[in-house]
């Protein structure tokens, strides 16, 4: 009889041992099989060869940024499905055709591939791309005047500029901000027919003549629209902006010049038309005035639209009539809300329209010719104040010999009840001591709160056509972090930049959202366990990953933190769905780990749910009857159907640590619109003993930064959408905040006015998701 020898044996245990714990990364060979030269010279295509694909999760590639560049490097990460979806992975073939888009110009570029799988594993690779030159064909774009180069002492939230740009014949254009040129369209047309553009959820989507196009970063052309016949659309103008279905298109048709809006979906089909010269004529027949005074039909130029921007949190449109003023319709009715302008101009001549002007506040200026309309995250207006008159309606108003960014807060009235519907009041500018005039075009955008890209894009105009435009980054303080000159015709260099992300693109893109959720309180096994709520919305499951973590969180702040946590898991019915002690004993447990999600400590809790539209509730307390801080997470396993919104915890508020902590992402592109509310007071009539009594909410963003506080909701200037999205708190001593955060982490803290103490609610509601259905 034979024996094995203690070596063989021990060898035998050593090889077992490994392969069982050899990860899907380990088991995986992806090398690239093949390079090919894009559609321009920003992107190469390459094509990989995998021994196996069903692991992968996804693939990611960074490229390193240029010796000397501080801009972050440009990453993108394509997720399985997504390469199914657009055809690059066809199973059962194991070829992966990959694009790298964002290459620099003229240089061998050194990209990184990362190989993400299921369980977790991941591996990586090198490949050199050199790419050839590019002719920007005299545009500038290759070898900008830096007025100022890219400052690594100035911090700024964005790294990247989408320049709606009429200039060669590959318009629009992406720089970084080093200057360096990272992406042109693809849509090779011509500069005279150049039109409107827009950078959004990682897509660039153009209108050329009746034409609406979606043009992706890898550089593949998809016609949308033509809304010649349908809509007797004869060209897109100056912006394309987002809107309430998906984006905003402004339209010259075969009847009004500047004058119309379409809100479309991401397939291009029509939502909404707003026709400004019904909408005005509507109210000034309605005030008594004669219309035809100040409203004209094509060719006239009466309303010049240049800009519009959608406010979800009271559903309106707010429109830049450079002729005139700025003005906001309600969605649904197509009514005038109010009106911002100056008032010398014609349309304050007709009381009808007068009717709803905004009085501005001492020492605050209108804005003339503006451009750029947008929301801020505080949900104020922030436009480009060009300080240019009226060409056509006379009288043309002040004209003033410089331009500038503007902030205005509004504080609205409620207009049932007044006949004023309120004030104006500049907040922000940056005047550069009155020292530069762009009298057209022009642009300024907030990215991360207070931090800002500003375009001159025709200075010199109208003394010249032959202008120069002047891109800039700007932070809270004034400090400029770049500077960059272009010469331009007329404004075709640069008439319109917005900061965008390209850092860290996913694909699928999920857009404005709120996603990770998390909560930060005390817990015991009274009135005083934490509790969390949230809604999943849409009409398919979504998969979720909760947990409540006690141990790991000691350390600096958490003294006492909850030893044991466990969670339940409630439907609306009140009814248990799930229940946890010790992570490890979920049936889900392995999906924590691939995710990422596995807490550190054995005994905090954790599980993985799929659930149907609906309304849930989790319940934290102590497994063993202790008591110490906890916090309850939600994670979105499934961004891409439905979403995770209206979040809300109850805990309670003590001082020092103890205050009630909500943190929550918003999604990767985009800007979302919440509303944030504490709760203490009203609490009282669901049973709760001792309600926080003065609730006080700040709210921070991931630096640490205040950027938003509130101790009685009906001072916060934005006090009206709180009530029209019927949200007001019962208590006038409770707190709520509305707010338009662009892509990021955020905290919601919830503390005691004055030091108190007691039981309080802490809600995010997200305006961007529906409530599902009853």
């Amino acid at each position: 009889m034979k024996t094995r020898s203690p070596i063989i044996s021990s060898l035998l245990l050593i090889l077992s041992a490994a392969l069982a714990h050899a990860t899907q990364a380990d088991d995986t060979t992806i090398t690239v099989t093949a390079q090919n030269a894009g559609p321009t010279a920003f992107i190469s295509q390459l094509t990989l060869t995998a021994s196996a694909t069903t692991t992968i999760k996804n693939i990611q590639f960074t490229i390193a940024p240029k010796t000397g560049a501080l801009a972050r490097p440009l990453s993108g990460a394509y997720s399985r499905d997504y390469l199914v979806s657009k055809g690059y992975l066809t199973p059962p073939s194991n070829q992966i055709f990959l694009p790298v888009y964002g290459l620099y110009a003229g240089l061998t570029n050194t990209v990184t591939l990362t190989y993400n799988f299921l369980d977790g594993s991941s591996n990586s690779s090198t490949v050199s791309i050199t790419t050839p030159s590019f002719d920007d064909q005299g545009c500038g774009y290759n070898s900008p005047t830096v007025l100022k180069a890219r400052s690594s002492a100035v911090v700024l939230s964005y790294d990247y500029i989408f320049i709606r740009s009429g200039c060669g014949t590959y318009s629009p254009v992406i720089i970084d901000t080093d200057g360096a040129l990272r992406w042109v369209s693809t849509m090779g047309v011509p500069s005279a027919l150049t039109g409107a553009s827009e950078f959004y959820n990682a897509s660039v989507y153009e209108g050329i003549g009746s034409l609406f196009y979606r043009v992706d970063l890898d550089g593949t052309v998809t016609m949308l629209h033509d809304y010649s016949a349908t809509d007797n659309v004869v060209n897109f103008h100056h912006n394309i902006d987002p809107g309430k279905a998906g984006l905003l298109l402004e339209a010259d048709t075969t009847t009004q010049y500047e004058a119309t809006i379409l809100d479309v979906d991401f397939t291009g089909a029509v939502v909404k038309t707003f026709d400004m010269s019904q909408i005005i004529s509507a109210a000034m027949i309605a005030g008594g005035d004669d219309p035809t005074q100040f409203v004209h039909p094509a060719p006239l130029d009466w309303f010049h639209n240049n800009a519009a921007t959608y406010n979800r949190a009271d559903d309106s449109v707010i429109i830049s009539s450079r002729e005139n003023f700025v003005i906001c319709i309600d969605y649904e009715t197509s009514t005038i809300k109010w009106i911002l302008g100056d008032k010398t101009k014609r349309w304050f001549q007709f009381p009808s329209l007068a009717a709803f002007a905004l009085d501005l506040t001492p020492g605050s200026l209108p804005p003339i010719g503006q451009h750029a309309t947008s929301l801020t995250y505080d949900n104020d207006l922030l436009l480009f104040d060009d300080g240019y008159p009226s060409t056509l309606q006379m009288p043309p108003g002040v004209s003033r010999t410089y331009s500038s960014p503007r902030k205005y807060q509004l504080n609205l009235t409620d207009v049932s009840s007044t006949t004023n519907p309120g004030t104006a009041t500049v907040v922000w500018n940056y005047e550069q001591n009155q020292s530069v005039f762009s009298a057209i075009c022009s642009s300024v955008y907030e990215d991360a709160p207070n931090s800002y890209l500003i375009d001159y894009a025709a200075i010199g105009f109208p003394t010249t056509v032959q202008d120069l435009a002047q891109i800039l980054g700007v932070n809270a303080v004034g400090e400029q972090a770049f500077y960059y000159q272009y010469n331009t015709f007329l404004c075709n260099t640069a008439y319109n930049s917005l900061p965008i992300h390209l850092e860290n693109t996913k694909f699928p893109v999920i857009g404005p959202q709120a996603l990770n959720l998390s909560t930060r309180g005390d817990i015991s096994n009274s009135d005083n366990s934490l509790i969390g709520g949230f809604i999943v919305t849409g009409t398919m499951s979504k998969e979720v990953a909760l947990r409540v973590l006690g141990p790991s969180l000691a350390g600096p702040g958490v003294t006492s933190p909850l030893a044991n946590p466990s969670l339940t898991l409630h439907d609306s019915t009140g009814a248990v769905i799930a229940m946890n002690d010790d992570w490890q004993t979920d049936p889900n447990a392995a999906t924590l780990t691939a995710d990422g999600l596995a807490p550190s400590d054995p005994l905090e809790a954790a599980t993985v749910q799929t659930l149907a539209p609906g309304t849930y509730t989790v319940v934290a307390t102590s497994a063993d009857g202790g008591s110490g801080v906890g916090l309850i997470e939600a994670y979105d396993l499934s961004p891409g159907t439905g979403a995770l919104a209206n979040i809300s915890t109850r805990g309670l508020v003590g001082t020092g640590e103890d205050v009630l902590i909500n943190g929550f992402i918003v999604g990767d592109a985009g800007n979302a619109s919440v509303i944030i509310r504490a709760l203490g007071p009203s609490l009282a009539s669901a049973g709760i003993s001792n309600p926080l009594a003065n609730p006080y909410l700040t709210i921070y963003d991931s630096n640490g930064v205040s950027i938003a506080a509130n101790d009685n909701w009906q001072t916060d200037p934005n006090h009206l959408e709180v009530v029209k999205n019927g949200l007001a708190p019962t208590d006038d001593t409770e707190s709520a905040i509305v707010l338009h955060p662009p892509a990021g982490l955020y905290t919601a803290i919830v503390s005691g006015a004055g030091g108190g103490t007691g039981v309080a609610l802490v809600e995010v509601y997200d305006l961007d998701q529906p409530a599902p259905s009853p």
